[in-house]
C-alpha cells in the first residue's frame, strides 16, 4: 500500500459526511463511505485492493473500533431504559419468533442457506442509528421513545452476542471461552484503571500530558483494546467480541469517558471509515445484476427485515413508526459480511444484498421517524414510567 493509495481512501472517507450533510438527501455517513468504496473497488476502477494485507489490517483495526463505538451507543446507564426493559423484552420475544421463522423460510427460497444468519439479520437493529432519530422526534424521553430504545438495544446486544456462534468458522468451544475471556480481562482492565486514577502520581502524570499534549489516555485506551483484540483473537474468536465488550463495560460503568471520547475520535476520524470503505471496495453489485439469486435475496432480505419489526410492534400493540424505527441496522450487518467475506460463509454477491437490504432498512427508518413525528397521539404519550 502506497500513500497514493491511502489518500485515496482518506479521500473517499469524506464522501460520508458530504452526502450526510446535504439539505434534503441525507443517508447517515457510512452509506457515502460504502459508495466510495464501490466506486474504486471490485465493483468499480479496481483501484483499491481490499486484500492488500497491511490495507487489510488496518481494515481490522477500524472493525475492532466500530465495534468499540457500537457498545459505547448504548444508552445502558439510561434509568428510563431500565424502566422499559419489561416491555422491550416483550417485543423482542415476538421479533425472535419471527425472525426464526423468516429465517427459515428465505433459507429455503434464497442462496443464502444458513437460517440462523438470516435470523440474526432479521431480528438486529441498530442503537447508533435509532437513538438519534428519536431524540430529534422528541420522543426519546416518552414512554414509547424508552420502550423503542429498550428495544433496539436488547436486539443490538444480543444479536452482537450471537453473531460469532453463527458464522462460526472453527469450534464453537472457541467461540464461548474467547467470549468469557475478553469479558474477564475487559473487566479487570477497566477495574485496574479506576483503581489507578486514586493515585496521585497517576493523577500527576495525565496532568503532564494534558500540558505537553502526550495523549495518555489515548495510548492507555488504544493499549486495552488490542490486548482484548489479541486475546480474542489468540483464542480463536473475533476482534467483534473484543471491540464491543470494551464499548459495553465503558457505556455501562460510565468512567473515564475521556477515554472513551478519544478513541472515538481516532476511530471516526480514520479507521472506521477506512473500514467501511474498505468493506464496499469488496462488494461486488455487478453480482445483484448478473446473478438473480443474489438479487432475490437482497430483495428477501429487504422485506423480511422490515417485515419482521413491524409485526412486532404490532403485535405488541406499538405504532407502525415503532417498528420501522427498530428496523434499521447497520453495525451488525457490516459485521456480518466483514466476517463472512474473510471466512468465504458468503459470496461476495450475498455480501452485497446484505448490504444493500441493510439501506433499504436505514430508508424505512427515515419513514418511521416522520410517521412517529406527525402522530399525535405518540407525541402526547406520557413520559416514561415502570413497564407492568
Amino acid at each position: 500500500m502506497s500513500f497514493a493509495v491511502l489518500a485515496l481512501i482518506v479521500a473517499c472517507g469524506l464522501v460520508g459526511p458530504v452526502m450526510a450533510g446535504l439539505p434534503r438527501f441525507a443517508p447517515p455517513v457510512v452509506v457515502g463511505e460504502m459508495v466510495a468504496g464501490v466506486i474504486f473497488g471490485v465493483t468499480g476502477f479496481g483501484v483499491i485492493h481490499p486484500a492488500e494485507p497491511t490495507l487489510a489490517f488496518f481494515a481490522e483495526v477500524g472493525f475492532a473500533l466500530l465495534m468499540f463505538s457500537v457498545g459505547t451507543a448504548l444508552p445502558l446507564r439510561d434509568p428510563g431504559l431500565r424502566r422499559s426493559l419489561g416491555q422491550g423484552l416483550y417485543v423482542i420475544a415476538f421479533s425472535v419468533v419471527f425472525s426464526l421463522i423468516v429465517g427459515y423460510g428465505l433459507a429455503q427460497v434464497t442462496n443464502l442457506h444458513r437460517a440462523l444468519v438470516i435470523a440474526v439479520l432479521m431480528v438486529t437493529s441498530s442503537a447508533a442509528l435509532a437513538m438519534p432519530v428519536l431524540q430529534e422526534a422528541k420522543l426519546s424521553t416518552l414512554q414509547l421513545g424508552m420502550v423503542i430504545t429498550a428495544w433496539v438495544t436488547i436486539a443490538d446486544v444480543g444479536s452482537v452476542i450471537a453473531l460469532p456462534f453463527v458464522v462460526v468458522h472453527g469450534s464453537a468451544r472457541n467461540v464461548i471461552l474467547g467470549g468469557l475471556a475478553v469479558t474477564a480481562a475487559t473487566i479487570v482492565i477497566w477495574a485496574v484503571l479506576r483503581w489507578v486514577r486514586q493515585f496521585e502520581w497517576f493523577r500527576r502524570y495525565r496532568k503532564i500530558s494534558h500540558e505537553r499534549l502526550w495523549g495518555l489516555d489515548l495510548r492507555i485506551s488504544l493499549l486495552s483494546l488490542f490486548v482484548l483484540a489479541w486475546i480474542a483473537l489468540r483464542i480463536g474468536t473475533s476482534v467483534l467480541v473484543a471491540g464491543f465488550c470494551a464499548g459495553a463495560i465503558v457505556a455501562l460503568v460510565g468512567e473515564p469517558k475521556r477515554l472513551a471520547w478519544q478513541i472515538l475520535g481516532v476511530a471516526q476520524g480514520f479507521f472506521v471509515p477506512l473500514f467501511f470503505v474498505v468493506l464496499g471496495a469488496q462488494i461486488n453489485l455487478r453480482a445483484l445484476v448478473t446473478h438473480p439469486s443474489d438479487l432475490l435475496l437482497a430483495v428477501a432480505l429487504s422485506v423480511g427485515l422490515v417485515g419482521v419489526h413491524v409485526a412486532a410492534a404490532l403485535c405488541a400493540r406499538l405504532p407502525l413508526g415503532s417498528g420501522l424505527i427498530a428496523s434499521a441496522q447497520m453495525g451488525v450487518p457490516a459485521a456480518l459480511v466483514s466476517v463472512g467475506l474473510a471466512t468465504h460463509i458468503l459470496t461476495p454477491g450475498q455480501g452485497a444484498a446484505i448490504l444493500a437490504a441493510t439501506l433499504v432498512s436505514v430508508g424505512a427508518m427515515a419513514i418511521g421517524a416522520r410517521v412517529l413525528a406527525g402522530d399525535g397521539s405518540a407525541m402526547t404519550t406520557e413520559p416514561a414510567a415502570s413497564s407492568p
